[in-house]
């Protein structure tokens, strides 16, 4: 290994690590956003309802109803 060999850094890495450097609050940013919408605890009782209350859909969605007084 060389003497003047250095670790390789993406363009990527380094977009990110200079972000960082110049917002240091990014990631925090970025976790009470998260928490908005994905870190919550489920209501089981409240999903397990959504779940009975479903209407099953019909096998041809836009077939008309035919009753028996149009036959």
């Amino acid at each position: 290994m060389p003497l003047f060999w250095k670790p390789y850094k993406s363009e990527i890495t380094q977009f990110i690590e200079e972000l960082k450097a110049k917002k240091p609050t990014l990631e925090a940013e970025q976790r009470a956003g998260r928490a908005l919408l994905w870190d919550r605890q489920i209501d089981r009782d409240a999903q397990a309802d959504y779940g009975e209350a479903q209407v099953p859909q019909k096998a041809y969605v836009y077939q008309t109803e035919v009753g028996p007084e149009s036959k």
